[in-house]
């Protein structure tokens, strides 16, 4: 695996303001993900998990401290570098899957490939590549409500994958699934991971799933409390 940086923070803060009330989402938060790497984040509710999330994925700007990405400082970055950011270096998993769902399988691992432009024989290719890396060359022509929540999750890392992005960020990706399912999910999205050597951060609440991750870390009120390295 390459040491190369992918994601840091440094010293990261945010505060947001609640009517006259200011709450502080984050508060001096350090951290370095490289290439290829997996790392989770877990801790309670209102912790500042998701907060993290919406920072290393150009969906929110911290208060103070920087936000390194793929080496930018995308801090304070216009919202229409952002936007290319995100579009170019980022890809997205959600809980709920998020695929639309008038799309086969196929069509839905295509789209981000049709938005940035690339020509429709590599699009096809590398299409039919992931579907076949998750599983689901037989299942490419269905559309999700003929899929299974752990299908249709294996699609949703096929589709964030699909432009190799450096970073991938996983929002509780098997929240809405069973330990079978979430596990299977989880293994592909690590293997995945590693043959194309995009780094992964990942909020989640299930330990089981968190230890196939490279490294853990745990919040407490909008601080790292402690990290660990999984052997």
């Amino acid at each position: 695996m390459q040491s190369e940086i992918v994601v840091e923070l440094i010293n990261v803060t945010k505060t947001y303001r609640l009517g006259e009330v200011q709450v502080q989402a984050l508060r001096g938060v350090n951290m370095k993900a490289s290439r290829g790497q997996i790392v989770a984040i877990m801790g309670p509710s209102g912790s500042g998990k998701s907060t993290i999330l919406n920072m290393v994925g150009a969906l929110d700007r911290p208060t103070s401290g920087k936000v390194i990405v793929d080496g930018r400082d995308i801090s304070r970055m216009s919202e229409d570098k952002l936007g290319q950011i995100r579009r170019d270096s980022i890809g997205y998993i959600f809980q709920f899957y998020n695929l639309i769902p008038v799309l086969s399988a196929y069509e839905n691992v295509e789209l981000p490939m049709l938005i940035a432009g690339i020509d429709r024989e590599e699009r096809s290719k590398r299409a039919h590549e992931l579907l076949g890396l998750v599983g689901l060359s037989d299942r490419a022509h269905h559309r999700p409500d003929e899929l299974s929540g752990g299908e249709q999750q294996r699609v949703a890392v096929a589709r964030a994958l699909s432009k190799r992005p450096p970073l991938v960020l996983a929002d509780e990706p098997t929240g809405d699934l069973d330990s079978k399912s979430g596990m299977q999910v989880m293994t592909i999205l690590r293997d995945l991971a590693k043959k194309e050597l995009s780094t992964v951060v990942m909020v989640t609440h299930d330990h089981q799933m968190a230890s196939l991750a490279d490294r853990i870390l745990e919040i407490r009120d909008g601080t790292i409390v402690k990290e660990t390295e999984i052997i």
